[in-house]
């Protein structure tokens, strides 16, 4: 890669309910497809600002961070993405942002196949950071 070249990087949680059903949301933009919280950087964050800064924004409330569980190179994209374990605050109400028009909790196995590897690292998470390409 060179100097000049440019890729994307940004930084998702994967929250849980008590039934391990997977919190995600309907973006209002692009495909309008279901993903989790979370966005590209901007420039001079550092992950975790820019993983706190967006699920701010997308749900209203300020998440806690446990632990980051992989780094997953996306060649469309050319992006990496920060998945981290994270948890809504006690009795939280999400207010979705106007990027988002809904939330809900699903099941892994309804999650595409690069979402179901990404979200099943972080739950079975064992102190090593997975690294994957797709």
């Amino acid at each position: 890669m060179a100097f000049a070249d440019q890729f994307r990087l940004s930084s998702h949680a994967v929250i849980a309910n008590d039934a391990d059903e997977i919190l995600l949301l309907k973006a209002n933009y692009g495909d309008r497809n279901w993903g989790l919280p979370g966005g590209a950087l901007e420039p001079g964050e550092t992950i975790h600002e820019a993983l706190l800064r967006e699920c701010h924004e997308e749900l209203g409330c300020v998440v806690e961070v446990k632990y980051l569980s992989g780094v997953y190179y996306h060649q469309v994209y050319q992006s990496h993405a920060f998945i981290f374990r994270c948890d809504l605050p006690h009795k939280a109400s999400i207010q979705l942002s106007e990027e988002h028009t809904e939330y809900q909790y699903q099941p892994l196995e309804t999650l595409s196949s690069v979402q179901q590897q990404r979200v099943r690292d972080c739950l079975q998470f064992n102190g090593v950071v997975s690294s994957a390409k797709f």
